[in-house]
């Protein structure tokens, strides 16, 4: 094992890193005095969840007013299935530099609470602005009112984690993760809605033929759509300038179009709904599972770069850069310390894959933005925790 020694090589970006070489990996970490931090942070996250349960009790209110509280049961544990398929596939995309819980929990209120209430006020104003017009209202609905509010209420959602969390949001897989989740919770609550008028109105087959439709055949419906704006904001992260703001807005048109074309190929003639589904659906679904593997692999790539730079500088062999840029590799790592040193091996190495994405993460931010005291303090808490980490399960090192 390579051990961490001072170096006069300077970094691949210039700036150096000696300044990180010369701390003791096991000095303590002096404790923050003041508690106003604390106290912020928990007034701030005191009032978000106080929004959330209001617009939890209302959507609940309405649902069971709408469907019966039996029916809300039944259509909402249908719906949950879904959300097993969707999920879990934006945690596989995120899964070499994980973002917070808490802003994933965030991310999935928003679009089942706040979104989806946003998202009904605005269609009933919608359908009644263009009521005058002669055309279908399930049309209009469906095809010019539904993409706009909804993709502009889902991406509030994202566009607020971009503004607040911005540390936290480090480019394009961020934004896709955190507007698939956003997406998820919104067609969560939409499912519970949908299921349950269908199984007032026709019974058991009208659920289960629903379910099959948008849960099992369409679940990344409204993923596939939101993904746009995240893809977007992702873009733009690094450059926060007033000048990006079309990328954006081209986004949310983006996801919008791409809306529109979904519910027009649903609500159009049955004689023509199959060929319609195949030009208009499938293809947006192979080209969403294709975006999602490009997000994944780039992120490989971006890891795997970025801390060749510490490997260069003494802080991870050759070994461990490979290992940690592969998730497969990763998986096998986590295997061998459990069978090396048990169950506190295996922590300390997920401790250690987690980290160090989250350090790749910082020094993407220093190469962008130059040097910045916040960046240079995380960076050394991280070196010095992963050194700490890797001594669990490589003992003597």
């Amino acid at each position: 094992m390579v051990q961490p020694a001072r170096s006069s090589q300077p970094a691949p970006d210039g700036s150096g890193w000696e300044h990180l070489m010369t701390y003791q990996p096991d000095a303590p970490s002096p404790r923050n005095v003041t508690r106003r931090p604390l106290i912020r942070r928990v007034l701030v996250w005191s009032a978000v969840l106080t929004v959330f349960a209001l617009a939890a009790l209302v959507m609940g209110a309405l649902l069971t007013e709408s469907l019966g509280l039996v029916t809300v049961g039944l259509a909402l544990a249908t719906s949950t299935l879904a959300l097993g398929i969707v999920v879990p596939t934006f945690l596989w995309v995120d899964r070499l530099e994980a973002e917070p819980a808490r802003l994933l929990w965030f991310a999935f209120l928003w679009g089942a609470l706040i979104s989806t209430l946003m998202a009904i006020v605005l269609n009933e104003l919608g359908v009644a602005f263009f009521g005058g017009l002669h055309e279908d209202p399930l049309v209009i609905g469906a095809v010019v009112v539904a993409p706009v509010t909804e993709e502009v209420a889902k991406g509030l959602g994202v566009l607020l984690i971009f503004l607040v969390a911005r540390r936290e949001f480090n480019g394009v897989t961020d934004g896709i993760v955190y507007a698939g989740i956003v997406a998820a919770g919104f067609a969560f609550v939409e499912n519970i809605l949908y299921l349950g008028n269908a199984y007032l109105e026709v019974g058991t087959p009208g659920l289960v033929g629903l379910f099959i439709m948008r849960c099992l055949v369409s679940p990344f419906a409204h993923p596939m759509f939101t993904v746009c704006i995240g893809l977007a904001l992702g873009l733009v992260a690094h450059r926060r300038r007033a000048s990006s703001v079309w990328v954006v807005l081209l986004g949310l048109a983006a996801a919008v179009l791409l809306h529109a074309l979904w519910n027009y190929s649903a609500v159009a003639a049955a004689e023509s709904f199959v060929a319609i589904f195949a030009i208009v659906q499938v293809p947006l679904f192979v080209g969403f599972l294709l975006l999602l593997r490009w997000a994944s692999r780039r992120e490989s790539r971006l890891l795997r770069d970025l801390l060749t730079g510490y490997g260069l500088n003494g802080w991870y062999t050759p070994a461990e850069v490979a290992m940690l840029a592969d998730p497969g590799e990763r998986r096998r790592a986590r295997q061998w310390a459990r069978q090396a040193g048990g169950r506190r091996a295996e922590r300390a190495m997920l401790a250690f894959q987690d980290e160090s994405g989250e350090l790749a993460m910082v020094r993407k931010h220093v190469n962008l933005q130059g040097p910045d005291a916040h960046w240079a303090a995380r960076e050394e808490s991280l070196l010095r925790t992963i050194t700490a980490h890797r001594r669990i399960f490589v003992p003597g090192v």
